[in-house]
This record gives structure tokens, C-alpha cells and sequence, in this order.
């Protein structure tokens, strides 16, 4: 995929990236291997004395979901207003297109949607009407309008309350209507703020198979959420939690951060001693959960796998099922949060100290 992830705060080597990926020290303007839709190069944004984004670096190739995930009051919504230009960085640059957000021209604003956290719309419009005025803001001749429109109500499934004041849908209409004004012209790069909450599972499934395909027709999409299992969705993560972006990559090596490999389970027919097993090889740790019953961190669970049962076949066991075990994404998530939390005290004394 080409994703470049960085945070200066959780780099853990120099010039190397969570999860592998390449950390540049410099921001690589002009660099064409690159191919950043969206920059930011050590951001931070202060609103007095109170830090509500910390040193955030982060590259996002066109063509991406990233997801920006973290509790209430992380920091994500002011992520998002400095990259839609509604808010200037204290230090730091973003560049958008290869443009600073807040002197967008004209021609690059029409190729960005934008969904904020908080409804914007005229509740004094019909839900049609809203849709087909911001389409209108941004171009589409009436029958492009007409057809658009349409589509996008059907997809967030209010085309049956199309003929309703804003002002009387419910929250989670309102949220939906939203939604479907920022999709509605079709734009390059889509910044959406918490698009799924209020939002029923059902319907959230149908949203994400949406972004999933203006992803695949090569747009780039940043997406708030406090659902973690979201996480899922998208090519990328970024975890920010008070201000910090604790850990960015790939869903996949998030959890392989979080929990320091893979893991394994292992049921066997009978009680199993599990000292043997700690001397393969990429076995980093054995947990008993019970007499018949191991998880295993290991280095690679389709390699090392197969070796443990292996092991315990060998010794006279016989193993009844074995398969990786895949911590849900709160886990992870509640794990990477803990450890950022203790060891940043640590960083904060060290930096005194100096």
C-alpha cells in the first residue's frame, strides 16, 4: 500500500515508524515517492495553556482510509479542523492536495467533503433540499443534482423522509443527513467527524461498504470515531489518546504492538505441562488458562504454530483444537492506552531532567 505512518512520541528507533513503517525526520516535500494526499509534519495546537495535539506526524497516500480513533476529548475533532483549515496550527505544517488548509483555493475546497461532528445544515430545508443546495454549492448541473441526490438518501436510507423539515429528524437522521451532503459531490479527499455515531449497526455496515468503495475508486478518507472495533475498516490506524498519538499502522500491526506478537490457543484432551513448549523457538510467553488449555505469544503464529503442535503430539498429547487468537480491538486498544499512560511520565521526567 505505501502507507507512511510517523509519531515522534512513539517512534521506537530512529528513522523507523510504528509497525515498520519508514518515519522521515524531515518532511519529504516535492519527494514523488511519497504521494501524500494529506501531510502533517509535527503538529501541535495549543488553545492557551491547555495541549490539544501534541508533535502529530502523519503521511496518508491517496486512495486510503485512515482511521483516527480515540475517547472523547482525545483531540481528533481539532485534527480534523486543522486539516479542513478551519483551525491554524501553533507549530507545524499540514499540507492537504499540496496545499496549506487554510489557503485552499477555490478549484481544491470543491474536491474536499467535509462532515462535522455537529449539525450544519438549515433544519428549515427539506432533507432533498439540503442535499440538492450543497450539491448546487458545488457545481452539479440539476439533473447530475437530481440523481445525486437521490442516491446518496437511498444510501443512508432517508429517501422515504426526503420531503421532511431538517429540524424535525431525529439526531441520528440529522447525522445521516450530514453525512449524505459531504458524499454528495463526490469528492477526492473526505474528512468525516464521528460519521457513525448514533447510527444503528445495520446501517453503520452499509456506510462503511460505501467508504470501502470510494476508497477502491482511489479517494482518500480520514474517519473520527470512538467505535474501536472500527478499526477493522481501515488501511490505517491512528490511536490518539489526551492529545498523543499513541500508536499508527496497519490494523493488523496494531495488535501485533499491542499484545507484542501473535497469539495462539491450544486445547488439549488432557491436563498439559507447558514447560517445553517455552523452548521453541518465537515463543515469548505461555499462559495457563486452565488445565487443558494455553495461550501462546510467538513470533508467527502460521510458522510456530504447527511446531507446538507438534511438540505436544510428539510427547504422547493429544491436542482437540489450535488455531490464533484475535484480541478484539478494545482490547488492543485499552492495552496501548495503558502503556502510553505509564510510560509517559517516564518521558515527561526525562525531559525535565535534560
Amino acid at each position: 500500500m505505501g502507507l507512511l505512518l510517523s509519531d515522534a512520541r512513539t517512534d521506537p528507533t530512529p528513522g523507523r515508524g510504528i509497525g515498520g513503517y519508514a518515519a522521515p525526520q524531515e518532511t519529504p516535500r516535492g519527494d514523488p515517492q511519497l504521494d501524500a494526499a494529506v501531510l502533517i509534519d509535527r503538529v501541535s495546537k495549543r488553545f492557551g495553556d491547555d495541549v490539544a495535539l501534541d508533535d502529530v506526524s502523519v503521511a496518508v497516500p491517496q486512495g486510503t482510509i485512515l482511521g483516527i480513533i480515540g475517547p472523547s476529548g482525545a483531540g481528533k475533532t481539532t485534527l480534523v479542523r486543522l486539516m479542513t483549515g478551519a483551525l491554524t496550527p501553533t507549530d507545524g505544517e499540514i499540507r492537504v492536495m499540496d496545499e496549506d488548509p487554510v489557503r485552499f483555493k477555490r478549484h481544491t475546497r470543491e474536491r474536499i467533503g467535509y462532515m462535522p461532528q455537529q449539525f450544519a445544515l438549515y433544519p428549515d430545508l427539506t432533507t432533498r433540499e439540503n442535499v440538492d443546495f450543497v450539491a448546487s454549492l458545488f457545481g452539479l448541473l440539476w439533473w447530475r443534482r437530481r440523481r445525486r441526490t437521490r442516491q446518496v438518501l437511498e444510501l443512508v436510507d432517508l429517501w422515504s423522509v426526503r420531503d421532511r423539515r431538517a429540524g424535525r429528524l431525529s439526531g441520528g437522521m440529522q447525522r445521516r443527513l450530514e453525512l449524505a451532503t459531504a458524499l454528495v459531490h463526490e469528492p477526492a479527499v473526505l474528512f468525516l467527524d464521528e460519521p457513525t455515531a448514533g447510527i444503528d449497526p445495520l446501517l453503520r455496515s452499509t456506510i462503511w461498504r460505501e467508504l470501502s468503495r470510494l476508497r477502491n475508486e482511489g479517494r482518500t478518507l480520514l474517519v473520527t470515531t470512538q467505535y474501536v472495533g472500527e478499526a477493522e475498516q481501515c488501511d490505517a490506524v491512528l490511536l490518539i489518546s489526551d492529545g498523543h498519538v499513541i500508536a499508527a499502522g496497519t490494523p493488523d500491526d496494531l495488535r501485533r504492538t499491542a499484545i507484542g506478537g501473535d497469539m495462539v490457543d491450544v486445547e488439549t484432551a488432557a491436563p498439559i505441562d507447558p514447560t517445553s513448549l517455552r523452548q521453541i523457538e518465537g515463543v515469548h510467553r505461555i499462559e495457563q488458562r486452565g488445565p487443558n488449555s494455553i495461550r501462546a505469544t510467538v513470533d508467527d503464529a502460521a510458522r510456530i504454530l504447527p511446531e507446538i503442535v507438534e511438540t505436544i503430539t510428539g510427547s504422547g498429547g493429544d491436542v482437540s483444537s489450535a488455531a490464533e487468537a484475535r484480541p478484539s480491538y478494545d482490547e488492543v486498544f485499552a492495552l496501548l492506552v495503558e502503556r502510553d499512560r505509564a510510560a509517559r511520565p517516564k518521558a515527561d521526567d526525562a525531559e525535565h531532567a535534560a
